[in-house]
């Protein structure tokens, strides 16, 4: 057997982990830009991820980073920053309306660029990559920038800010300057106007929504008129206490079918199903979904609070809004946005929302199409690639850069091969294990395929649990949000192919889609997990295990058993199953993990069992784990072919040379930007033994 001892080049020292979290090389006459972001509040990353996805979707000489400064350079406090944050937002809504309005005040507004750690941060990072064009979505970064070139000559970047607030505009926003401030709409524009912002630096283009909004065509919806059904779209994020009580009532509405999601809590969700059980058929209850867009484009109406995301994808979907609960500070202007332009109805009691949207449907729904025709002439969806566009056009205004553009040296992205020639073989670094959070996994898909991508893998599977809906481990396991819940399945195929090529387009990384089916007994020897990797659509988990592997492979998937032995050095639930049945399995497995995580399972080995190791990622700090060697071309089928023979098959325990915790890296981050990039002199070395 193959063994392998690996290795990954990291920061060099000096080096800010920020700079090397960034993207690891930059072609020569590409631009180059920077999105600058934060973690307090999802407006501010919603936007810069969308901004991102629109400069990839619309240029191919385009590199560009999403980088989180303040949790690169604060890690810990940050992290503690943040979660004070979502307390006040959540407990303490008229305290964080304070705080918010503290940034107004003119001596807090002088001290906002005097985040030394973030300057340093920041000067090294430009120094070192030279970006054409730095965007901010998060208005301390204006300041920063200000203070760092005040005594220098002009900055040698452009600066585009993508102000993410709607009419109660935070002067932190605009008193620091900035060559365009992109704003959600036409009020808003009017605010900075009123407050010395210059006329041409002004660009109302619209909110950044996701990409989605402007490529899907607005569902066809009758109007809301009695005898047609009323679909309403119920956002829960806070409140939560009401909510079965405002949902009662709105059941009470004629003709009404409600969507209601309620995030990642499995307990409400739980009191949902079991409230409205009786109402089959008029009620769908979802967790966690990547669907928003397609939800809000195929309901008459959304009820939910204020939030920056959700008001611009309302507009965005021409959806019609109730809010429900609105925040002190940002929120109020998203809610003087909805009933200054007629966009909708602001409640002021849960008990209310009802009794709005019986007075919108009545008379033949003419409050409704009032709303709906307001919203069509403000909508924006295409407001991501309109601001993308602008940024393109700065990054023609900057000198030619010469350099890379964060990793000097580093290997170009491949480039997919012409079809009538085959690719070479190569050594391979992949891991076919991985979760995401649309399971028990900490990352969502995006955040994933970066994360993988910034560490230079080559092949990927996401592998996210399906559970047996008949077994009782298995019911509780999809209300709990630890599997994938049986309405989730297409969308998670859909979310996975969308990702695979922006994937392959950025990092020259192959990306499969998988499933983890598990059949949980009470003991580990009734219980057993299997891998279906390179998948090409659902497979039934209620199916036994012969007749699962039979569908695998009628897709020209693998079928793999997932960590068939007793794990000694990671608590998890041991999946024995399989190995106490190895006669009846073993002629049906394609291959076995050899190696999960930091245990490696010998019995496999010693009886000479066709192997693949894999890290059964969760969080990123398991990325330091077994992973799979193949020298085979780049190709999917060359990959599964080198698997089912076993041949060119190693492992290697892939590891941190320089020693360094992960948190000290700047690896909080993680879920917004990567860890460091993987240079070619760090790929692993095999050992023959």
């Amino acid at each position: 057997m193959n063994k392998a001892a690996g290795n990954v080049n990291k920061s060099s020292p000096g080096r800010h982990p920020a700079v090397t979290q960034a993207k690891y090389f930059c072609q020569s006459g590409m631009k180059k830009i920077l999105i600058l972001t934060a973690g307090f509040g999802d407006g501010h990353n919603t936007a810069a991820r969308n901004i991102r996805d629109a400069l990839e979707e619309i240029s191919d000489d385009v590199k560009v980073e999403v980088l989180d400064l303040f949790a690169a350079s604060y890690g810990a406090f940050n992290a503690l920053a943040r979660k004070a944050y979502l307390g006040m937002v959540q407990y303490a809504p008229r305290l964080w309306g304070g705080v918010y309005s503290l940034m107004e005040n003119p001596l807090v507004e002088r001290n906002l660029g005097s985040f030394a750690r973030l300057a340093n941060a920041l000067e090294d990072i430009v120094h070192e990559t030279q970006p054409d064009c730095l965007v901010s979505t998060y208005p301390v970064y204006g300041h920063v920038i200000r203070e760092l070139y005040r005594d220098h000559a002009e900055r040698p970047f452009r600066l585009v800010t993508a102000v993410t607030d709607s009419i109660s505009v935070n002067s932190a926003w605009y008193r620091a300057p900035s060559d365009y401030f992109c704003v959600p709409n036409e009020a808003t524009a009017e605010v900075l106007r009123r407050n010395g912002v210059p006329e041409p630096r002004i660009k109302a283009l619209g909110f950044p929504t996701n990409l989605v909004f402007a490529q899907l065509t607005p569902a066809s919806l009758t109007p809301p008129v009695r005898g047609v059904q009323r679909r309403i779209l119920y956002i829960i994020n806070t409140g939560k206490k009401h909510a079965g009580r405002a949902i009662d009532r709105l059941l009470e509405l004629p003709d009404t079918h409600l969507t209601i999601t309620v995030g990642r809590d499995p307990e409400l969700k739980a009191k949902l199903i079991e409230r409205t059980e009786k109402m089959a058929g008029r009620v769908n209850i979802l967790g966690w979904t990547n669907q928003m867009p397609q939800l809000m484009l195929s309901n008459h109406l959304v009820i939910g609070k204020a939030g920056g995301a959700t008001v611009q994808e309302a507009i965005a979907a021409r959806c019609p809004m109730i809010v429900n609960q609105v925040i002190p500070g940002q929120e109020e202007g998203n809610a003087q946005l909805i009933r200054k332009l007629g966009l909708g109805a602001i409640a002021k009691k849960d008990r209310h929302v009802a009794d709005l949207i019986e007075e919108a449907f009545a008379r033949r729904a003419a409050l409704w199409m009032e709303w709906r025709c307001n919203l069509e002439r403000i909508s924006k969806p295409d407001a991501s690639v309109r601001i993308a566009e602008l940024i393109l056009s700065e990054c023609d205004r900057t000198e030619p850069k010469k350099i890379a553009l964060f990793q000097p040296g580093a290997r170009p992205v491949p480039q997919r091969a012409p079809a009538a020639h085959r690719a070479e073989p190569r050594m391979l670094l992949c891991d076919f294990h991985i979760h995401t959070n649309y399971s028990d996994g900490k990352l969502t898909v995006p955040e994933l395929i970066d994360f993988y991508g910034h560490h230079g893998f080559d092949c990927i599977c996401i592998t996210d649990h399906l559970a047996d809906p008949r077994r009782l481990i298995g019911k509780l396991s999809e209300l709990a949000n630890f599997t994938l819940g049986q309405n989730q399945v297409e969308e998670y195929f859909e979310v996975i192919e969308r990702e695979r090529r922006r994937a392959w387009r950025k990092y020259g990384m192959l990306v499969m889609t998988g499933l983890e089916f598990n059949k949980d007994g009470y003991t580990r020897k009734s219980s057993a997990h299997l891998l279906g990797i390179d998948l090409k659509g659902p497979i039934d988990p209620s199916l036994d295990l012969a007749k699962i592997i039979t569908h695998i492979h009628s897709q020209d998937g693998l079928a793999v058993a997932s960590h068939p032995h007793i794990m000694k050095s990671e608590w998890g639930k041991n999946t024995l199953y399989l190995w106490e049945n190895q006669d009846k399995f073993a002629p049906l497995i394609d291959a076995w993990e050899i190696a999960n995580r930091n245990n490696i399972f010998t019995p496999i080995g010693l009886k000479n069992l066709s192997f693949i190791a894999n890290s059964d990622f969760h969080k990123p700090k398991h990325i330091y784990s077994w992973k799979t060697l193949l020298h085979c071309p780049k190709e999917p089928e060359a990959i599964k072919d080198c698997i089912r023979r076993n041949h060119d098959v190693a492992i290697t325990l892939y590891r941190d040379l320089a020693g360094v915790p992960a948190a000290r890296r700047g690896f909080v981050a993680a879920s917004q930007t990567g860890p460091p990039a993987q240079s070619s002199a760090a790929l692993p070395r095999i050992v023959n033994s």
